[in-house]
């Protein structure tokens, strides 16, 4: 008997908990799947969606349930039909196109490999040129929530399958947007990982030099999860980096006090959209809420960047996949989409290397804003639009859609999309953090604790619980590694621009264990501590514990001047963790200030 789960039940999570208490079996979950898709009726979600039989056999090839089952065990997805599946046709939504792989892409062979389940190929716009919906001859499929509204693109019909539980989780592309912009829509997750980090061997390029796959899941943990099994370099991708076996799309640890910069006031557009405005102004507030500082930064030369994506030489790439049949089936095309690749065929070659240096020294100016914050916060969309109005201008419209998201993949940062609860009207509204390449962890860390915080529910589900990674202050995660300073590097002293520059990030404040003694070094510049651990007579010394990217520690501590060193540090709790220490035979001269219990403290009295 089919058992139709409520959408908040179809996370990995949740399945993976019944299917251990045998309380579910996948074929079950498939059963209700197929019965909510058979009674939804909804146009235009799927391109091909797999017979019932085939999937089915899939499930019981799993064997039974256990502890040790891969990650994705039994977990249903589906696949926008620009990535390879064996055993279906891949259109791109353009019928002359189509054709049949005779390999899975690289990241739908590691999902199966990890127990996933695929039910599909999912609409999207003609080889995903849009940011809409509407571009393709397959159907149109419109907003879970109010069907005169677009579901927005390309990646139109795995954002949907997610929202009403067709899936616990679908593979996007993103390109200029495709992978946030319908999630925006949905009130799901949308997670663009950093370039490189997911394989595109295997994916329709829609251009090639900015192609990611994107994932659309119900939570952050999980798009983090299967962006974590399907990541990886990839020697047959010309695009995949060695880097991607270090970064991790997961959380590692829970953020505290992060600097977030937004788009200034003036520079703000919602297309006159009061209710969208006021969602975004709500969504800064949470932020500033849970602890973060808000930054006015001006978001000029993202824009600018943002404009070249189309209005630039990038738009010639386009026809690597689409030109042929461009040119052989043009009546058979999506208008506006031939009008796009039509006028690409006009870019010249000093347009492209013009283009190459404007991009260059934008990237240089935007590097320059970026270094005064962590993460960055937009709206993910500046409206939304009805099929009305994106049918009567569907360029303009898709121009606007794009504002806060062209320029990511251009400046090479990962981008997560999270739902920022509904609009007065019923809408779904969402906003989208970004950070610098391979910082995917941090966002998803404080994007699930923003999504707990701003929503109550997951796509079109009922109320639900969402989660929200644990502080973790000791292990060192995939990537980072726990630093605890005392001194001159702590918040507001004067070398705290040395962790700032390297992108650490603050944690928790914290003591030692009561084994040290705090002593002032004699200084002709700045006042340093010296944290030494003694056998008796110490006492805990307060400090703050901060996450350091790995591939920036090296470096920093070879810049620690002795007699300080970094060496392991224990913590009132228990935990372990590197941190500022000092040799024993470089304290001449120094002074025991250890009754202190702290450097702000000694300062604050007055000593030097």
């Amino acid at each position: 008997m089919a058992v139709v789960l409520p959408v908040e039940c179809l996370t990995i999570a949740s399945l993976r908990r019944q299917y251990l208490a045998l309380a579910l079996t996948p074929e079950a979950v498939i059963e209700g799947i197929y019965e909510r898709i058979a009674a939804d009726a909804e146009p235009g979600v799927f391109i091909e969606l797999a017979p019932r039989a085939m999937v089915m056999s899939a499930a019981r090839r799993l064997g039974k349930a256990a502890t040790d089952m891969p990650p994705l065990w039994g977990i249903p997805f589906v696949v926008k039909d620009n990535i390879d599946v064996l055993g279906f046709n891949t259109t791109a939504a353009c019928p002359t196109f189509a054709y049949t792989p005779t390999h899975n892409a690289t990241v739908v062979q590691k999902l199966l490999d990890a127990g996933a389940l695929v039910l599909g190929k999912t609409n999207l716009d003609q080889f995903a040129t849009g940011l809409v919906g509407t571009r393709s001859p397959y159907g149109l499929p419109t907003n879970a929530f109010n069907r005169s509204y677009i579901a927005g693109g390309s990646s139109s019909g795995s954002a949907v399958a997610v929202a009403r539980g067709y899936a616990s989780f679908a593979l996007g592309t993103d390109t200029a947007g495709s992978g946030r912009v319908p999630a925006g829509f949905a009130n799901i997750v949308g997670l663009k990982p950093t370039k490189g980090m997911l394989s595109t061997k295997g994916v329709v390029p829609a251009c090639a030099s900015l192609d990611c796959v994107s994932v659309f899941a119900l939570t952050v943990q999980d798009a983090g999860c299967v962006a974590d099994v399907a990541k990886g370099y990839d020697a047959l991708c010309d695009d995949s980096l060695l880097q991607a076996n270090e970064w991790q799309a997961s959380a590692t640890f829970a953020p505290c006090r992060l600097r977030v910069g937004i788009p200034g006031l003036p520079q703000r557009s919602f297309c006159d959209d009061k209710l969208a405005e006021s969602n975004f102004d709500n969504a800064i507030e949470l932020v500033r809420g849970q602890g973060a500082e808000i930054v006015d930064i001006d978001f000029s030369k993202l824009f600018a960047c943002a404009e070249l994506l189309y209005a630039g030489p990038w738009v010639a790439e386009r026809l690597q996949a689409a030109g042929p049949n461009l040119r052989s089936h043009r009546s058979t095309m999506d208008p506006v989409v031939s009008d796009i690749l039509s006028a690409a065929s006009g870019v010249r070659g000093v347009d492209v290397f013009a283009g190459q240096r404007r991009l260059r020294g934008l990237r240089t100016e935007v590097q320059r804003v970026l270094a005064g914050v962590d993460i960055l916060m937009v709206p993910t969309t500046p409206t939304i639009f009805t099929l009305a109005k994106v049918a009567a201008e569907p360029v303009k419209r898709n121009s606007d859609l794009g504002l806060y998201t062209n320029y990511a993949n251009l400046l090479n940062l990962c981008a997560l999309a999270v739902p920022a609860g509904f609009r007065a009207d019923g809408l779904p509204a969402g906003v989208t953090f970004l950070a610098q390449g391979g910082r995917d962890s941090l966002l998803a860390a404080f994007g699930a604790r923003f999504h707990s915080a701003s929503s109550n529910t997951m796509g079109t589900s009922g109320p639900a619980v969402l989660p929200v990674p644990n502080a973790c202050l000791a292990k060192n995660q995939e990537g980072w590694a726990s630093l605890f300073v005392v001194g001159a590097h702590m918040s507001g002293q004067p070398l705290h621009q040395q962790l700032a520059s390297r992108k650490a990030v603050f944690l928790a404040e914290a003591e030692t264990a009561p084994t040290y003694k705090l002593f002032s070094l004699p200084s002709d510049g700045v006042a340093r501590p010296a944290l030494l651990r003694v056998q008796e007579g110490g006492t805990s010394v307060q400090g703050e514990v901060w996450a350091f990217p790995l591939q920036e520690l090296g470096g920093f501590v070879c810049g620690v001047p002795a007699p300080l060193c970094i060496g392991r540090v224990a913590l009132r709790t228990g935990e372990d963790v590197m941190g500022f220490t000092c040799e024993a035979a470089g304290l001449e001269g120094a002074s025991d200030i250890s009754e202190f219990g702290s450097w702000r403290r000694y300062l604050a009295r007055g000593a030097r």
